[in-house]
């Protein structure tokens, strides 16, 4: 017999997720998943079943019956069974009955915790549930009963508790403010509705329980969103952190290759942006099958001088070294060259200081760092199969004998169309991702939306095209396009 884990996946930020929850959604057989556990989360698993049972108003994919029999029915496949719910299974998550409906069928289960929207989204609001002097009770009521047969005790909540908050309550909501002032709750009281809490798209409204359904109505806030009503909804003019990051509510497409593409969309994000990974390169073995930089590998000594251009060529070039039993020790003949401050940190990753890092992060800064020092020496360059020859030939050109061998090469990545009217900055980090997106999506769709770039390479392949890069990063790393995109204004 199998395991069910009834899990909270926590709010719309993926990193609420807590640390037993992405163990155990990475050791999964099976996972079932609601519509509000945001899917990124389901990028943990490794090679587990993914299965969708979301519900919203008036539709659901499953009716809650034939979720618990999906559960059970899992297990009985002896199956580890993680049931991803937004939030916290036990806070109208409905997980109290899907356990019952485990013990019934003697299916083995553990309640593993979520962060709740109850609590975190008005703290990404600014907006915290108690603060002394003010509020020293809250209470979580859904939103969803509202009729004559409600088992909400509304005389006694309505003024019983500083702080209420109103899960799955927009539809309601005029319903739940009657209620509220009927019941002897001011009608001034402060409000706040938060729509996608926690999300980059978060909205935030400040009303008053009497105003409240109306400025929802006329500011077309939907759900998801909770309703909030208490004195404590006037400390978000001070509190107030996630909505004023610098890159609040952008959405920004990330075009790196998919192994990449995360360290570039976690800085964005924790700017306030929203990122969106599409992939323009993969990176593969080169075509030669390595027989290039086997070769090289086999009369390493030879060389007096090794140039990495890359992250991708360190990366590649010692993981052949380490297929052919060898180690740094190899390189005990050669000064280190690398271009750029992350080629340098990935050599150190090996135990590799460079002996020579140009202060400008290009091939022609290296070629004439090196000019007086090469005559006569024997250069090898492990690099991308497709890459600019300027450098090899300004080594050639100042007395250098040039080995360039291929450790890998990029091809497209793209699989899926992106709806670009809907982006507002795409980024580029090399040659390729734009080659690759303009052979995708045409060069006309590069027109309608801000480009920044991490180089002048990379401009330099933009303006081939046609296309001038409203952002260009002064530093050439990821840090350095982060930088410029964060200090630009067009964004």
């Amino acid at each position: 017999m199998g395991k069910v884990y009834l899990t909270g996946a926590g709010t719309g930020d993926a990193e609420l997720l807590t640390l037993k929850a992405q163990r155990l959604i990475q050791k999964a057989d099976v996972i079932i998943y609601d519509r509000l556990a945001d899917e990124s989360i389901l990028n943990y698993a490794e090679n587990a079943e993914k299965i969708y049972v979301g519900k919203s108003a008036g539709q659901h994919t499953l009716k809650q019956e034939e979720i618990n029999k999906l559960l059970v029915d899992k297990a009985r496949e002896n199956q580890i069974v993680v049931r991803l719910k937004g939030g916290d299974p036990f806070v109208f998550g409905r997980g109290g009955e899907e356990a019952l409906e485990l013990i019934q069928n003697d299916i083995e289960f553990e309640i593993v915790p979520g962060i709740t929207s109850a609590i975190a989204v008005p703290a990404y609001a600014g907006i915290p549930v108690t603060h002394r002097g003010i509020a020293t009770s809250f209470a979580v009521v859904t939103g969803h009963e509202m009729s004559d047969k409600s088992n909400i005790n509304w005389e006694n909540l309505s003024t019983g508790v500083d702080t209420l908050i109103f899960l799955m309550g927009v539809a309601n909501l005029s319903k739940i403010t009657h209620n509220l002032i009927k019941n002897g709750r001011s009608k001034e009281t402060p409000a706040a509705v938060i729509q996608w809490g926690t999300r980059p798209e978060q909205r935030v409204l400040i009303t008053t329980i009497e105003q409240a359904a109306e400025d929802v109505e006329r500011e077309q806030i939907t759900a998801p969103a909770i309703f909030i009503v208490g004195d404590v909804v006037n400390l978000r003019e001070k509190l107030k952190w996630f909505d004023t990051k610098p890159l609040f509510g952008k959405k920004i497409l990330v075009t790196r290759a998919r192994a990449q593409a995360s360290k570039l969309s976690k800085m964005l994000s924790e700017l306030g942006a929203k990122c969106i990974e599409m992939p323009a390169i993969k990176i593969v073995e080169p075509s030669d099958n390595y027989k290039s930089v086997d070769n090289a590998i086999d009369k390493i000594t030879e060389y007096n001088f090794i140039i990495f251009t890359s992250t991708n060529g360190v990366e590649r070039f010692f993981t052949r070294l380490s297929d052919k039993n060898l180690d740094t020790r190899a390189l005990y003949n050669a000064k280190i060259a690398a271009i750029g401050k992350a080629t340098a940190e990935s050599l150190l990753t090996y135990g590799i200081k460079a002996d020579f890092i140009p202060a400008e992060f290009r091939a022609e800064a290296v070629a004439a760092m090196l000019k007086d020092k090469i005559a006569g020496s024997k250069i090898l360059i492990p690099r991308a199969e497709e890459a600019r020859e300027i450098l090899p030939q300004e080594l050639i050109n100042n007395g250098a004998t040039v080995d360039v061998v291929s450790v890998y090469k990029t091809i497209s990545a793209i699989k899926q169309k992106i709806d670009l009217d809907n982006i507002d900055l795409v980024t580029f980090t090399s040659s390729s991702t734009v080659k690759n997106f303009i052979n995708a999506f045409g060069v006309e769709s590069l027109k309608k939306v801000k480009v920044a770039s991490i180089g002048p390479i990379t401009l330099e392949t933009l303006k081939s095209y046609g296309i001038d890069a409203d952002i260009t990063a002064n530093e050439y790393t990821i840090a350095g396009l982060v930088e410029a995109i964060k200090n630009n204004s067009v964004v």
